[in-house]
């Protein structure tokens, strides 16, 4: 069994919230999926889960975003530009706080399966990886030293603008940038630009081949980051299995040889697919809210 502190966590998804209250991946006592809805409905459920636990020394958050990760900013702990109707603005880890009075992690869902991944899933022993989401979105978070990469607020590498495969113009699904990397290849983007869901385009569709090149670049760019000790890939898109070796190839192509180190060079062990399935962002709520239990108390909860 899994030693630790009994803490709630949060995983707060734009379709659904599961709540866990957990000491590891090895002792979840309870798990409960919420619907998320407007604001104070889902607030309210998830206040009445909470309620009904007893034990839990801290509270972790992981919520979709764009969220305010800094600390020393007056919409900490706040969802905030997000396009979902009517949660811009939401205050989340301070009411929970208040109400409970334990403390409180709060960061995005994709930091959070990042955490979860390198403290127990296909990172695990690895203090510094990056995972990457590819699903209705396009996320990257970063892990160093056991804990998020933070500084004016978290990264949205999902926008970046990769070179395009050649010959393909195509617009894009992106309504800020077009043809960025989310623009091309999230689920919701594929399905724009093919006429269906990704999911049922076969492995020789010629999509795959524009979606491996951006998604190649993305890996490219963490790589240069000098962070990523291994990259976890998860979402709705990698499910599609045939996707991983081709990208592993477009970032081993765009690198062209520079950042000649062996653990980059074992391109299959390097780039590498989710072990904790639908576990990872709730998992993911867990250790933050330990990693806030520890920064109270003076002690250690990184990645081993």
């Amino acid at each position: 069994m899994t030693e630790g502190p009994l803490i709630a966590g949060i995983e707060l998804g734009g379709t659904k919230c599961i709540c866990i209250l957990a000491r590891g991946p090895d002792a979840i006592e309870e798990t409960v999926r919420i619907p998320t809805t407007r604001p104070a409905e889902t607030l309210a459920a998830i206040e009445a889960v909470l309620d009904r636990w007893s034990g839990f020394v801290a509270i972790g958050i992981a919520s979709f975003g764009p969220v305010s990760i800094d600390r020393h900013a007056a919409d900490y702990g706040h969802i905030t530009s997000t396009p979902k109707p009517g949660w811009a603005g939401t205050d989340i880890a301070g009411r929970l706080q208040r109400r409970y009075g334990v403390p409180t992690g709060f960061h995005s869902d994709v930091v959070g399966a990042a955490l979860a991944e390198a403290r127990w899933g296909a990172a695990k022993g690895l203090a510094d990886i990056a995972y990457v989401t590819v699903g209705t979105g396009v996320g990257a978070g970063l892990i160093a030293g056991g804990r998020p990469v933070d500084g004016l607020t978290h990264s949205e590498l999902g926008h970046i603008r990769p070179v395009r495969f050649p010959g393909d113009d195509w617009i894009g699904h992106c309504p800020y940038h077009g043809a960025c990397l989310e623009g091309l290849v999230a689920g919701p983007s594929i399905a724009a630009r093919i006429g269906h869901p990704a999911h049922e385009a076969p492995a020789d569709h010629p999509v795959w081949d524009g979606v491996a090149h951006a998604l190649g670049q993305l890996l490219h760019t963490l790589v240069l980051t000098g962070i990523p000790r291994r990259i976890v890939m998860g979402g709705g898109v990698m499910d599609a299995s045939h996707l991983f070796p081709r990208v592993r190839a477009a970032m081993t192509r765009s690198l062209n040889g520079y950042i000649a180190l062996p653990d980059v060079a074992l391109v299959d062990s390097y780039v590498v697919a989710p072990s904790l399935g639908g576990n990872a962002g709730p998992l993911g709520a867990v250790v933050l809210g330990g990693q806030a239990l520890a920064d109270r108390d003076g002690t250690s909860f990184t990645t081993p």
